[in-house]
C-alpha cells in the first residue's frame, strides 16, 4: 500500500444514541417528533450552514493555528465543541499531524472521590468519534487526511452554541475594555452587559460572566429623560414595534391621567400558554418614584425557575383595580385562565377574583397564613410550645376532610381557643389554605407566594425609589433578560450533559431521559424514600388491590389504590395530583408489583425536556361549536388562532431555519385562507355582506378581498400580514397584535354595535 492510499480514509459515522427508546416510555403528549438538534442526518445540518464551512477530504491550510480555526468555526454553525486531540512531531520538533476532537469524545475515568462526592458533576462526555485530523507529511501544508462528521449525541442549537468552552475567548479588545471598566469601580455584572450589548446580544460577545469573573482573579447608559405619561406610551409602542405580540393595557382616570398599567411580551405569553396552570400574584413590592404597588404574574418552569408572565403597576389596591387588572390578563393570554392562583389574604384582591375568575381555584400562601398566626395567636404560641406543631398537622398532614375537622377541634379544645375570632374567620376559608382542600388540584410545587416574594428582592437589584416611570420599565426588561438567560443556560445543561445516576435502574434512567435535571432530583428523593416505607396489603377485589403504606418515622399511613388494568394508581396523599410527580408511597407499590418504568399517563409534559414543545391547547377556550352566536363564535376562533401564532412565531424565531420555515409556510396559509374567503364571496353570506358596502368605492387585493368592506363591518382590518389593533374600551386603551389570523376566523360581516370609531383604526366601546 502506498502512502497516499494509507492517509486517505472514507469519512466514517459514529454510534447513535438509542432516543427511540426514550420515545417508548413516554406517551403521545409528551413525546414529540424528534427536532433538529437530534442529529440523524448530519448532511441536514450542513444545508444550513456556508459550503465554504464544510470540511472535506484534501482541503489544505497554511498552519496548524489555521486548521484549528476552521473547524472551530465549523463546530460553531454545528453546535459542538472542539479541543485539541493527539499528535504527532518529528526529530526536529516540527509538528507532523494533529487531531482535532469533539468535546464530548471520550468517557470521564472513575472518580476515586465516589464514596465523598454528594453531589457528582454531571456527564458531558459521550465517547463522540467526530474529528478532523491534518497532516503534513506530504506537501508541508496542513491537509485533511481523516474526517468524521457525525456525532452520537444532541448538538446545541445557534443560540447557544457560545456557552461551548471551546467557543468561549476573551480578545484583547475585550480584555482592555475589562480592565479600564475594573479601574473606575464598574461592577462586572454592568459591565458584561454593556458588552452584550454592544454586539448585539450574549451569544455574539464570545464568553460569559464567569470568564468575565475568571478574568479578574486572574490579573488581580443611554437614559430617556421623559418622565411623563408620554414617555411611557412611547416606550410601550417602541416594544410594540420591537415584539408585535407585546400586550399592553392602560387605565386612566377622568383627567385622562394613567392609574393602572399592565404589559406582557410575547415570550412571557408563551410561557403562560406551557406553564399558566398555577399563578402566583403578589402585590407587596413598591419600588418606584410613585411608591405604587408592582404586582407580578409569575409561575414555574420545568428547570422549577420562576417564570415571569405579566407585571402590572397599579394605582391603588381596591376591588376594582383588581377585577380590571384580572380582566385585562385574561384578555391577554388569549382568554387562558388559571387553573390556580396563588395571593396574599387581601379582601379586596379576593373579591376581583371571585367576580373575574369565579372557576379559577383560590390558594392562600401557607408563609402569610404562619405570619398572621403569629400575630393574632402570639400569646398562645409564647405559652405552648406544642402549638407550633400542632398547628402545622392541620394545615398539611391530614389526607381526609373528617380527619382535619376532628383534629381541628381537638386543638381548639387543647388550648382553649374556641372563642377565638381569628381562627373562626380561619375556619371559615379553610378550603383556601388546608392542603387537605387543594390535594387534588395541581400546584406546581408551590404553596406560598415564595415566588414572588423572591422575585421582589430580585427587582431591588435593578431598581431603586428614584427610578422614574420609563426608567422603571428598562430596569425591569434587564431583569427579563436575566431570567431568561438563566433559563437558556438551563436548556443547555438539560441536553447537552446526564445525571449521574446512583443505581443503574430502568425507572432513574427513564425519569434522567424524561425529566428536566432539577425534576429528576425531586423525583429521585421520592424514589430514594420509597425504599424506607413500610408496606401491607390491605385488600384485594378483582384487579383493584389496596395497600397501607407506611412512611419511615411515621405513625400515620396511605392508602394506594392499583388497578392491574392500565396500571392506574392513586394514593392518598394526592402528591401526584398536587405536585406532578409520584410520590413514595406509590413508587413502592409500583416496585413490588414488578414495574420498573413511570406508566406514561403519570408523566407531566409541564416537567418534561419537552415542556415547550408542540402546540398547548386551552380547552376552556378552543371547543368551539358552531351553533353558538355568531359574535361569540368569531371570537373563540380568533382568541383560538392567537394562541397558536403566538406561541408559533415565539419558538420559530429563535433560529434561521425556524424561522425560514415558520414564515414560508405562514405564506401558504395566507394564500389559502384568501383562495377560501374568495369562494365564500360567491355565497350567500358573503354576498349580503358585500351589500352593505358602497359598490363604487370598493377596493379590492389581488385575491379578490373587498378590503374596504371588512373595514366597514370591524373597522379595524388592515391587510396586512401582520399589524397592530387599538381599542379603547371604557376608557382602558388595549393593544394588541394580530395578523392573517382575523381573515382566517371571520365569517360573519356585521359590525360591533357598541364601537364607536374615534380615529381610523380606533375605536371607544358605548357605555351601554
Amino acid at each position: 500500500m502506498d502512502a497516499k492510499a494509507s492517509i486517505e480514509t472514507e469519512v466514517s459515522s459514529c454510534r447513535r444514541l438509542d432516543f427511540d427508546k426514550v420515545d417508548q416510555i413516554t406517551n403521545d403528549e409528551v413525546s414529540t417528533p424528534p427536532v433538529l438538534n437530534v442529529i440523524k442526518d448530519i448532511n441536514k445540518i450542513h444545508t444550513l450552514i456556508p459550503f465554504e464551512l464544510i470540511p472535506k477530504m484534501g482541503m489544505e491550510f497554511e498552519s496548524e493555528e489555521d486548521a484549528y480555526n476552521f473547524y472551530l468555526a465549523y463546530a460553531k454553525e454545528v453546535g459542538f465543541g472542539i479541543k485539541r486531540s493527539s499528535f504527532h512531531k518529528d526529530s526536529n520538533g516540527k509538528l507532523m499531524d494533529r487531531v482535532f476532537c469533539c468535546s464530548a469524545e471520550g468517557k470521564r475515568g472513575k472518580d476515586k472521590r465516589d464514596l465523598n462526592v454528594r453531589a457528582p458533576r454531571p456527564e458531558t462526555r459521550f465517547n463522540c468519534s467526530a474529528k478532523m485530523k491534518v497532516n503534513s507529511r506530504q506537501t508541508g501544508k496542513f491537509r485533511i487526511c481523516q474526517l468524521i462528521i457525525e456525532h452520537n449525541h444532541y448538538l446545541s442549537s445557534p443560540n447557544k452554541s457560545h456557552l461551548h468552552r471551546s467557543h468561549r475567548k476573551i480578545n484583547s479588545i475585550h480584555a482592555a475594555e475589562i480592565d479600564m471598566a475594573y479601574r473606575v469601580g464598574i461592577a462586572p455584572k454592568v459591565s458584561h452587559e454593556l458588552m452584550a450589548l454592544q454586539v448585539g446580544g450574549r451569544v455574539n460577545l464570545g464568553f460569559i460572566p464567569e470568564d468575565y469573573k475568571n478574568y479578574l482573579r486572574s490579573k488581580r447608559t443611554i437614559q430617556m429623560e421623559v418622565g411623563d405619561t408620554g414617555g411611557v406610551l412611547e416606550y410601550l409602542q417602541k416594544m410594540q414595534l420591537e415584539d408585535p405580540n407585546f400586550f399592553n393595557a392602560i387605565q386612566v382616570d377622568q383627567d385622562a391621567l394613567i392609574t393602572n398599567i399592565f404589559w406582557t411580551d410575547g415570550l412571557m405569553r408563551a410561557d403562560y400558554a406551557s406553564f399558566g396552570d398555577v399563578v402566583c400574584f403578589d402585590t407587596t413590592y413598591r419600588k418606584n418614584n410613585e411608591g405604587r404597588p408592582f404586582a407580578l404574574f409569575v409561575g414555574v418552569n420545568n428547570h422549577k425557575q420562576t417564570a415571569i408572565f405579566g407585571a402590572a403597576l397599579l394605582y391603588d389596591e381596591t376591588a376594582s383595580t383588581f377585577e380590571w387588572l384580572f380582566d385585562t390578563f385574561a384578555r391577554a393570554m388569549s382568554g387562558k385562565k388559571p387553573n390556580t392562583i396563588l395571593t396574599d389574604q387581601d379582601a379586596a384582591m379576593a373579591k376581583g377574583l371571585i367576580s373575574t375568575w369565579p372557576e379559577t381555584r383560590h390558594r392562600l400562601c401557607i408563609w402569610h397564613i404562619f405570619q398572621n398566626a403569629a400575630i393574632h395567636l402570639s400569646h398562645v404560641f409564647e405559652s405552648f410550645k406544642q402549638f407550633a406543631n400542632d398547628f402545622s398537622k392541620c394545615v398539611y398532614d391530614f389526607d381526609e376532610e373528617e380527619d382535619f375537622i376532628s383534629e381541628w377541634n381537638t386543638m381548639l379544645k387543647k388550648y382553649g381557643l374556641e372563642d377565638n375570632d381569628w381562627l373562626k374567620r380561619m375556619f371559615e376559608i379553610k378550603e383556601k389554605w388546608a392542603l387537605v382542600y387543594g390535594r387534588e388540584t395541581f400546584c406546581a410545587d408551590m404553596t406560598t407566594t415564595q415566588r414572588s416574594e423572591s422575585m421582589n428582592s430580585v427587582i431591588k437589584r435593578y431598581v431603586t425609589y428614584k427610578n422614574k416611570f420609563h426608567e422603571f420599565f428598562n430596569h425591569f426588561e434587564r431583569l427579563v433578560h436575566d431570567r431568561r438567560y438563566k433559563e437558556l443556560k438551563a436548556d443547555f445543561r438539560a441536553y447537552m450533559s446526564t445525571p449521574v445516576l446512583p443505581f443503574d435502574v430502568d425507572v432513574l434512567k427513564q425519569a434522567a431521559s424524561v425529566y428536566t435535571p432539577e425534576v429528576f432530583k425531586w423525583f429521585e428523593i421520592e424514589w430514594g424514600k420509597s425504599y424506607d416505607c413500610g408496606i401491607i396489603t390491605y385488600s384485594e377485589v378483582g384487579t383493584v388491590t389496596e395497600y397501607k403504606i407506611t412512611p419511615k418515622g411515621r405513625k400515620n399511613y396511605h392508602m394506594v389504590r392499583f388497578d392491574s388494568i392500565g396500571d392506574q394508581i392513586s394514593c392518598s396523599c394526592k402528591k401526584f395530583e398536587f405536585y406532578g410527580i409520584l410520590c413514595s408511597h406509590s413508587l413502592k407499590v409500583l416496585n413490588i408489583r414488578n414495574i420498573m418504568k413511570i406508566p406514561s399517563q403519570y408523566i407531566i409534559k409541564s416537567w418534561t425536556n419537552k415542556a415547550k414543545a408542540g402546540y398547548v391547547e386551552d380547552h376552556n377556550c378552543c371547543n368551539i361549536n358552531n351553533d353558538l352566536d355568531p359574535k361569540v363564535l368569531f371570537t373563540k376562533r380568533y382568541r383560538d388562532l392567537c394562541r397558536l401564532y403566538t406561541q408559533l412565531v415565539t419558538k420559530a424565531a429563535q433560529a434561521e431555519e425556524t424561522y425560514k420555515i415558520a414564515k414560508e409556510g405562514l405564506l401558504k396559509i395566507l394564500d389559502l385562507v384568501d383562495a377560501r374567503l374568495h369562494q365564500e364571496g360567491s355565497s350567500n353570506e358573503m354576498s349580503n355582506a358585500t351589500k352593505v358596502s358602497n359598490p363604487t368605492n370598493n377596493t379590492t387585493n389581488a385575491s379578490g378581498i373587498n378590503i374596504k368592506a371588512y373595514r366597514r363591518y370591524y373597522k379595524y382590518c388592515i391587510y396586512e400580514v401582520q399589524y397592530a389593533t387599538t381599542w379603547i374600551t371604557r376608557g382602558v386603551v388595549v393593544q394588541f397584535h394580530a395578523s392573517m389570523i382575523f381573515r382566517a376566523s371571520v365569517q360573519v360581516d356585521k359590525r360591533p354595535e357598541n364601537l364607536t370609531e374615534i380615529d381610523n383604526g380606533t375605536f371607544r366601546a358605548s357605555q351601554n
